[in-house]
């Protein structure tokens, strides 16, 4: 059987664009990372149709939970340290199914007997069948849940999903922490689970031949953050018109504080996903600290430029804004621009430092930009320039021209590195593609 040839409708994807980006402009892009808290979760399998950029779209396999429409990726389940973490599962595919959990140690039957025995764990069997497991969440951390059961196929087909293990004393208001250290401290966490899909395959399983599915010729063209491909990546969480995609990735912090990335190997491949803006530190990988000094702290931890969890691995970075070395005033400088940095303002030179309210480089308090910035005519305007390049600032701009910029923000691209993992079936952009919105101090971000 030969690959099926997808045409593109041109003014469809031009006009999916222009509304996601109008959309990506109210985005809230909540810090704290959505998904169901246990310990205790009833989960379901499913089928479901979810659209694509190109203006087809992919039959696929999901995990939910039983309240809403099943999603891709399955619902973040989200425990607590010690735990004794139970997951019923049912399962209404026409195939059995199982869930695996990588990194929790013994998993144990807690209805036993339930299920059937397969190649790694009980399974439930087709059409109904149910299964239950049962683990301790010993260590805190990040984690991949997914299917044990024809792995290369179901996992393919979307039967994936992470889990968040807070650590002891952790409190969303006064403590948060990836791994209950000082080092492992934030103020924003977001989930980044990084997957790819080859429709052909989706389309075998969905006519009926899944005999002739040849897992070894996979040829991913789609490739997804938390289930999406760019730029619907930008929309928020939950919105109404992906119910099975309803994790959003765009991230959003102020200078000066830490954001956790929770990246996770979804697929079969390794993405190589970069934040721009800053090295991140990756401080644990595979739920594991990185230390040698017994968990007290990160010690081994590096800054790394790019971030490649392996194909179910997981990896923990802190990333974190300022304009140390820039070469120039971040906020502005002339008339209209008075400020302080370190408690020094623009008439009493530069300090050195970095200050902790803003994040601005003392040391190019009140530098001009080194250069000449071109006039209107000589400009090509994004939806997201704000018409002033200080933060928090805006300046003209023609009509009809930007407007999705609402602080006054910089926008970093964070996206595969690589190239033609940014596109959706070769056009760009799209694919593994997300923003990260560095916002001015005081800007509420909930």
């Amino acid at each position: 059987m030969k690959r099926k040839v997808i045409k593109y409708h041109g003014t469809s994807v031009i006009l999916s664009l222009a509304l996601l980006f109008l959309f990506a402009a109210g985005a809230s892009a909540n810090a704290e990372i959505p998904g169901i808290t246990g310990p205790t979760f009833n989960l379901e399998t499913g089928t479901a149709s979810f659209p694509t950029p190109d203006g087809d779209s992919l039959f696929v396999w999901l995990y939910g939970d039983g309240s809403n429409a099943v999603q891709y990726p399955g619902p973040t389940l989200i425990v607590n340290q010690g735990d004794t973490v139970t997951v019923n599962l049912t399962n209404t595919l026409s195939v059995p199914t199982s869930i695996v959990f990588p990194g929790q140690g013994e998993v144990t039957d807690p209805a036993a007997p339930s299920g059937t025995p397969g190649l790694l764990t009980r399974e439930a069997a087709a059409s109904g069948g149910t299964v239950s497991y049962q683990f301790t969440a010993t260590h805190p951390g990040t984690y991949e849940y997914h299917s044990g059961t024809n792995t290369e196929l179901q996992v393919e087909m979307g039967l994936v999903g992470a889990i968040i293990v807070r650590p002891a004393g952790f409190n969303q208001t006064t403590n948060r922490t990836a791994y209950g250290t000082p080092d492992s401290a934030y103020n924003h966490e977001y989930l980044f689970l990084l997957s790819e899909m080859d429709p052909y395959i989706h389309d075998l399983v969905d006519f009926g031949f899944m005999n002739l599915v040849d897992n070894t010729e996979a040829f991913p063209v789609f490739w997804f953050i938390n289930g999406r491909n760019g730029v619907d990546t930008l929309s928020d969480h939950g919105v109404p018109w992906r119910p099975n995609q309803p994790y959003g990735a765009l991230a959003r912090t102020r200078p000066g504080e830490k954001v956790l990335l929770r990246l996770i190997g979804g697929g079969r491949d390794q993405h190589a996903f970069h934040p721009h803006g800053n090295h991140s530190r990756i401080i644990a990988r595979d739920g594991r600290l990185l230390s040698s000094n017994g968990g007290t702290s990160a010690n081994l931890a590096t800054d790394q430029f790019t971030i490649s969890p392996t194909p179910g691995g997981t990896v923990d970075a802190i990333f974190d804004w300022t304009s140390k070395g820039l070469g120039w005033d971040i906020y502005g400088t002339g008339p209209g621009f008075q400020h302080q940095c370190n408690g020094m303002n623009l008439n009493q030179g530069p300090s050195p430092g970095i200050d902790p309210d803003t994040g601005e480089d003392c040391e190019y308090h009140g530098v001009e930009i080194p250069v000449s910035l071109p006039g209107l005519q000589d400009l090509t305007f994004g939806g997201w320039y704000s018409g002033s390049p200080f933060l928090g600032q805006f300046g003209q701009l023609p009509p009809g021209e930007g407007g999705l910029n609402l602080n006054g923000g910089l926008f970093f691209m964070w996206h595969s590195h690589n190239e033609k993992e940014l596109t959706n079936f070769d056009i760009f952009p799209g694919g593994m593609l997300s923003f990260v919105v560095i916002e001015p101090p005081g800007t509420p971000i909930p």
